[in-house]
């Protein structure tokens, strides 16, 4: 007989271990919570640690906005070796002797900083004649990728050693931090790769939400009437609170969940929004869209 899932909803902040990829945390998380539906905000590499969004239920809708969040990483890039996959996990694919020195990588930053086009690495997920760009490279088909815009808001250097750097660096959708250290290397002199690498921010999540495995595991064994897990849930709103929210009143919301546009009116009611975060009663609706003072539905949580 198949196991009765449970309706969970709601944002849990792992702190993703060494070696486990995005989606197998996924996998883990949802059978902790034993959750009907479950997705992440945005990928970890395996070699990657750090903070993963996992969206329960019908915060599964809200997981666009984790991802086009800002995003934080820590990393340290190991000079003298170019790897085929730009981190540990590929094979030396070039090597240079020369070292940088402190001066030279706190000139090179401002390189790196802003709106700049970045050339993703061979073994990245993106779509070539609609195949992964990796299961080409594992193939051993030469792949270049195209340079994309990025945006990358800060970048500074943490501390410098012989063969190593540790940097941290502020940025937007689409950056790939492997790329990063390959061309901070290529700049440099040298050729260098990812060494380490932990994600400490998405959006609105920060170190402060993270939980370890180890510690969900705990709580999921604790006997206190079934919701001690679910005390490490974060609302689905959190991840929307980069958008004005709007409450409305009981019939408005009815009909808002029949599909139906709802006109706004109040001195106080807004002429246009793309998206707005509908509550009633302190409680999330959905998101809508307004346009000429009438709320459409977009997205509506089921909860």
């Amino acid at each position: 007989m198949k196991k009765q899932r449970t309706p969970v909803h709601g944002w849990l902040i792992l702190d993703k271990p060494h070696g486990m990829s995005s989606t197998q945390a996924v996998g883990k998380v949802r059978h902790l919570f034993n959750a009907e539906k479950a997705g992440h905000g945005g990928t970890l590499d395996p070699l990657a640690t750090g903070l993963l969004p996992i969206a329960l239920g019908e915060a599964t809708k809200t997981v666009s906005y984790a991802m086009d969040g800002r995003k934080v990483y820590s990393f340290t890039a190991r000079w003298g070796e170019e790897r085929t996959t730009d981190d540990l996990e590929g094979e030396v694919s070039a090597t240079s002797g020369r070292r940088p020195s402190q001066s030279e990588i706190a000139q090179v930053l401002p390189r790196f900083t802003g709106e700049i086009l970045q050339a993703p690495p061979a073994f990245s997920a993106i779509k070539v004649d609609g195949e992964r760009a990796y299961d080409l490279a594992r193939a051993g088909e030469a792949v270049e990728l195209a340079p994309r815009p990025i945006l990358i808001e800060a970048l500074r250097l943490v501390e410098a050693g012989p063969d190593h750097a540790t940097f941290e660096v502020t940025c937007g959708k689409g950056t790939y931090i492997r790329s990063l250290a390959r061309d901070m290397g290529r700049a440099l002199g040298t050729v260098a790769h990812v060494s380490s690498l932990r994600r400490i921010e998405v959006g609105p999540f920060t170190e402060a939400h993270m939980i370890s495995l180890e510690n969900l595991e705990e709580l999921s064994h604790k006997a206190l009437g079934g919701n001690a897990i679910t005390g490490a849930l974060l609302p689905i709103e959190t991840v929307l609170d980069g958008i004005p929210a709007l409450a409305i009143d009981e019939e408005k919301a009815r009909r808002l969940r029949l599909g139906q546009p709802v006109l706004l009116r109040g001195a106080n009611a807004p002429i246009a929004e793309d998206a707005v975060l509908v509550t009633c009663g302190g409680k999330p609706v959905g998101i809508g869209q307004v346009s000429e003072g009438t709320l459409k539905p977009k997205r509506l949580f089921n909860l």
